[in-house]
């Protein structure tokens, strides 16, 4: 009984693993921090594997798992003293003469994300992700209509914030 539900667990993540590797894309942008969120992902996934009862979506239960561990991780991290390179320091610097190309603008954007809270960034990647007001809110634990006002604000958040970075 214990081989079948471990195989079933792994199944389960290899099914959905992309969700998990998005969310830790998003809270960690170091390649050896992702590798570590997604590890202890995994792990509260499977502690909370035999409680599943499928009443959501198995792809909203990932997100969901997913999302509170990584919001615990990036709450727990910022109170760590920040260290910032230089080399950093200097990419962050623009020039508004400049005409971006669509990596720079990409680059922009996920600036501006990463200034997000984090629940404005949890919705923000569930949006990208395509998902509906619905299902944003079931994976959030909000109603549809907070849905549309955050989104209303994060949009606006992030056009101010990617204007400023010009």
């Amino acid at each position: 009984m214990n081989q079948i539900v471990e195989n079933q667990f792994v199944e389960l993540i290899k099914i959905h693993q992309g969700i998990v590797h998005k969310v830790c894309g998003m809270y960690r942008r170091d390649h050896d921090d992702r590798k570590d969120l997604f590890q202890e992902i995994v792990i509260q996934l499977w502690k909370a594997f035999p409680k599943f009862r499928h009443e959501a979506k198995v792809s909203t239960w990932i997100y969901q798992i997913s999302l509170n561990v990584a919001i615990s991780d990036f709450r727990k991290e910022s109170r760590k003293p920040i260290r910032v390179e230089l080399s950093e320091t200097i990419t962050n610097i623009s020039d508004n003469q400049y005409d971006y190309s669509i990596e720079e603008k990409l680059a922009v954007l996920y600036q501006a994300i990463d200034q997000l809270s984090e629940i404005e960034k949890a919705i923000i990647m569930l949006y990208f992700e395509e998902k509906n007001n619905e299902e944003i809110a079931e994976i959030i634990g909000i109603s549809q209509n907070n849905v549309r006002v955050k989104m209303t604000r994060i949009r606006e958040k992030l056009r101010t914030l990617m204007a400023n970075t010009k």
